[in-house]
């Protein structure tokens, strides 16, 4: 159930305009002036609200659930009960997604944290900053010299823009970030507590002493990424730290210094990408997965969570395991341990 409090429903859609709006065809007798009111998952949805299903392990639910209308893909169409419309769809999440963002769009890219509009009188914005018409800079956020927002853009409550920063426009700059060396796209997210463009982790190790190496480069971030709370993203060393248009990066990852990310690539919470490494386009990273230093991933490639990568990844593969390797190999490794470890048991050497 979503809250009135946090979130506030901006319309209350027909199935007609929810039809038009995903490209459903409605079932026969269905109401297309029927309004839907709110949303619910299957358990707890009531009359009036919209639901979804596209995982199979929530089939009893669906057939007992007590909401209006429900997105489900062909499969499961025929265990939609009585009083609920069917909503057929290929993609059921994606289509509940385009819903929400209809009623719930402020809930898609954080905006002040205030209500506010300009620069609030709590703000410090440097005389020699640029900011164009419709930047919004909330109570407590610091913008430095030279650096540049487009319109659109807001900067939440103690985030600091450093010396020097672009940012695009229509971006969402979250409470307590921080940007330096920087230059960031349009309709860029940042969630609370992100830093970016800090040092990488560069030193000459020696037994004299380990002597910091100048880390010169920027963080590159194009169009359409969306960064989690408290991930970071070191500068390059001598070179840039890219992020690719369109790439989303969780919560709680940590990108080190020289790192290139391309396009469309999905990054779980906690992973670590040490320095050098290179993501190619549309790779997938699970929960807890390291990448060593230097290697690059191939376009495509997927990583099962808590993974080691230690080496290349060729394109379009699916890998796991401590070190990484393909997906099948793994599968027959962990078999086999298994299988030995049961023989070893029956033997008494438990």
């Amino acid at each position: 159930m979503s809250d009135p409090v946090f979130f506030v429903q901006a319309v209350r859609p027909t199935l007609a305009e929810v039809a038009s709006l995903t490209g459903v065809t409605l079932p026969a007798g269905a109401d297309p002036q029927m309004v839907l009111s709110g949303v619910s998952p299957l358990e707890s949805a009531a009359q009036g609200d919209l639901a979804y299903m596209d995982n199979p392990r929530y089939a009893a639910a669906l057939d007992v659930t007590q909401a209006s209308a429900c997105f489900v893909s062909k499969r499961f169409a025929a265990r939609v009960p009585a009083g609920c419309v069917a909503l057929v769809v290929a993609e059921p999440y994606r289509a509940f997604a385009k819903v929400l963002t209809a009623m719930y769009p402020a809930a898609v890219r954080p905006g002040s944290q205030f209500a506010a509009d300009g620069i609030s009188p709590g703000a410090y914005v440097h005389p020699q900053a640029r900011l164009e018409a419709g930047v919004i800079v909330d109570p407590g956020a610091s913008v430095g010299p030279g650096a540049e927002i487009g319109s659109g853009t807001v900067i939440a409550s103690n985030a600091v823009v450093g010396p020097g920063v672009r940012i695009g426009r229509n971006s969402s700059i979250g409470p307590g970030v921080v940007l330096q060396h920087a230059l960031i796209g349009n309709r860029v997210i940042l969630q609370a507590g992100a830093k970016i463009g800090q040092d990488g982790f560069g030193f000459a190790m020696s037994a004299e002493g380990h002597l910091k190496v100048p880390q010169i480069g920027r963080v590159i971030i194009q169009d359409d990424v969306e960064i989690g709370a408290n991930t970071t993203v070191d500068r390059g060393a001598s070179r840039d730290t890219v992020i690719g248009e369109g790439t989303k990066i969780d919560n709680l990852v940590q990108i080190g210094h020289n790192v290139v990310i391309g396009r469309h690539c999905v990054i779980v919470s906690q992973v670590g990408i040490a320095g050098s490494a290179t993501l190619e386009d549309f790779v997938v990273l699970g929960g807890q997965v390291g990448v060593v230093g230097h290697v690059r991933i191939g376009m495509g490639a997927q990583i099962a969570a808590t993974s080691n990568v230690a080496t290349d990844v060729p394109a379009g593969v699916r890998w796991g395991g401590s070190p990484a390797k393909p997906m099948r190999v793994w599968l027959r490794e962990l078999m086999t341990l298994k299988n030995l470890a049961a023989r070893r048991g029956d033997a008494g050497e438990g």
